[in-house]
């Protein structure tokens, strides 16, 4: 999916949301555990309600790895199932990955020709030659690590050079030369609020991946206010909010009704940009 295709169905659909596929065996309903593959079940009902509420789908691919080849074909066969059933949606693998150049193109290979998503999360840390492997391919989307929204963020991300630059601001400003508003992103924590200014100082149109709304405490109307721009530029993610908000038969129907609230309270803030 391009960044036109993108902005089209934010737009269309009045809704910058991204779903966090982060299925945990233990936490998901009961009476699914006694089928084949409770993992896919799960995920399939899951977007088969909320689909027409968000634009995105991301699943966190260590929920699936922890369940060794299992959890891989579970993995899979979502992936399988949103691009045969829900072709619109964009596909984020959430893996983190990132690694010395030859590693990070095998990385590249498994996720963008192999499972074929249209993104993947990528940790920045080791430079240059760890990232530019994953924009190599054409219509897909590495999402840069840049201010994340867990309790240990400040132990790097914030850390301050003699010129008065923060490493995430060097992160930003260096890794924005290797790719372009087209083909990257980056991962800025809800959880950051007025942080959203100064990352647009330096990256104006690029799209952001942001977790932490919900469970995590993020302000969706924080978020907009620094962070929104003429196209959206957001992808805000929620996981736990939705996928759990119910552990009983019912639990597919009161995710949607959790997405419904979201995509309300986007359709409100994109109203505002006047397009």
């Amino acid at each position: 999916m391009n960044r036109t295709e993108l902005i089209n169905q934010i737009f269309t659909k009045k809704s910058f949301l991204c779903i966090g596929l982060d299925t945990d065996i233990r936490k998901i309903p009961k009476h699914l555990l006694s089928l084949e593959d409770p993992i896919f079940e799960f995920n399939k009902l899951i977007i088969d309600k909320t689909s027409k509420y968000c634009v995105a789908y991301k699943p966190n691919t260590a929920f699936y790895e922890i369940n060794g080849l299992n959890g891989i074909i579970s993995l899979y066969k979502t992936i399988n199932y949103l691009k045969s059933s829900y072709p619109n949606h964009f596909i984020i693998a959430d893996g983190k990955r990132g690694d010395i150049g030859n590693t990070s193109s095998m990385y590249a290979k498994s996720f963008f020709k192999e499972m074929d998503v249209d993104a993947l999360t990528v940790a920045p840390y080791m430079g240059a030659d760890s990232v530019i492997p994953f924009t190599k391919y054409s219509g897909k989307w590495v999402i840069l690590l840049a201010l994340t929204s867990n309790e240990g963020s400040s132990d790097f991300q914030l850390f301050e050079n003699k010129y008065g630059e923060r490493l995430f601001e060097k992160v930003l400003r260096t890794s924005s030369k290797w790719g372009d508003k087209d083909n990257m992103m980056y991962v800025v924590g809800a959880t950051q609020g007025k942080m959203f200014k100064d990352i647009r100082k330096i990256v104006p149109n690029h799209f952001l991946l942001v977790p932490g709304v919900g469970a995590q405490g993020g302000s969706l109307q924080e978020v907009c206010k620094y962070g929104i721009t003429n196209e959206c530029g957001l992808l805000v993610n929620s996981s736990r909010a939705i996928i759990y908000a119910d552990e009983t038969v019912a639990f597919a129907d009161i995710a949607a009704i959790k997405a419904y609230e979201i995509q309300q309270e986007m359709a409100k803030e994109l109203s505002k940009l006047n397009i």
